[in-house]
């Protein structure tokens, strides 16, 4: 079953007063393309955690966003109390050493001094609240994985659509081809008994016709685009990571195609072509999200 590349996933876990959210978008790339921005406190496993994405994602733009919410009155800055008692002594001992008026609002006064809004703990990552975090990132990872598989089963449903599509309009050429000779023929004698009114060697125009067909032939190239056409369904039941191998035979597809078109010298061949040429554009747009 093949995978999009389009997929969110996202995640939070709870751990003492932290609340741990890691979210995961996913768009189409021609390779992985990985972006991560992480809480401070989780930086140090950051090489971890982008191997894991790697290896679990495969392609794609990916967009990974890891933060932490804690409570309000835990992420306060704390007062530090001992170091403003120490400056309202200082400031006490000043006034009344130079005879000079104490302040008229202490709090103001006391806490535009230096560092006694200042944050001094140190935080370090704990491996019980790590497995939290790593368990979080797989939680997110698997809704992602969910949301492309859902999104590859939308896309096969298309892919088969439109392979039906063509191979319904192959087997439309078949009348015209038969046709297609006749009116050669007639065209061909008709000129030159009715227009130029000359005498021709039978058997040499008979030589030269066939040479003709055969270079309009494209009894090959409906076979090639019928086996193509088979090798991209199979191709989509062969798991996921099969996006470049479906664009490459979607390519193919469309030389057959454009063979055919230049070999139709008949308009309702033509025309059928033009549609099908339809079909396969549509079929390339879409492989693009396939991983």
């Amino acid at each position: 079953m093949i995978q999009s590349m389009t997929g969110y996933g996202k995640a939070t876990s709870l751990f003492e007063e932290k609340k741990i959210n890691v979210e995961i978008k996913s768009l189409n790339s021609k390779a992985l393309d990985l972006s991560i921005r992480i809480a401070p406190l989780y930086r140090e496993k950051e090489m971890e955690i982008r191997n894991l994405l790697a290896k679990t994602l495969e392609r794609g733009k990916i967009d990974v966003n890891i933060w932490i919410e804690k409570d309000v009155t835990e992420t306060a800055t704390p007062i530090n109390t001992s170091l403003i008692e120490n400056y309202y002594n200082q400031i006490k001992a000043i006034s009344e050493q130079i005879q000079i008026p104490l302040p008229a609002d202490w709090f103001s006064t006391l806490l535009r001094m230096p560092d006694v809004l200042t944050r001094v703990d140190i935080q370090e990552l704990g491996e019980e609240e790590w497995n939290v975090v790593s368990q979080t990132i797989s939680k997110a990872l698997n809704q992602l994985i969910d949301f492309r598989k859902q999104e590859g089963l939308a896309l096969e449903k298309k892919f088969t659509e439109k392979l039906d599509n063509i191979e319904r309009l192959l087997h439309s050429i078949e009348p015209y081809e038969k046709e297609r000779i006749t009116k050669i023929r007639e065209r061909i004698t008709d000129a030159l008994e009715k227009t130029l009114s000359i005498d021709y060697d039978k058997n040499r125009l008979e030589q030269e016709l066939i040479y003709y067909i055969e270079k309009l032939d494209i009894n090959e190239e409906k076979q090639r685009l019928a086996n193509h056409l088979k090798y991209f369904r199979e191709t989509m039941t062969n798991g996921h990571g099969q996006g470049k191998k479906l664009g490459f035979i979607a390519q193919e597809m469309g030389r057959e195609i454009n063979t055919t078109g230049s070999k139709s010298n008949q308009a309702e061949m033509q025309n059928i072509v033009v549609q099908m040429k339809d079909e396969l554009e549509q079929i390339k747009e879409q492989v693009l999200n396939v991983m």
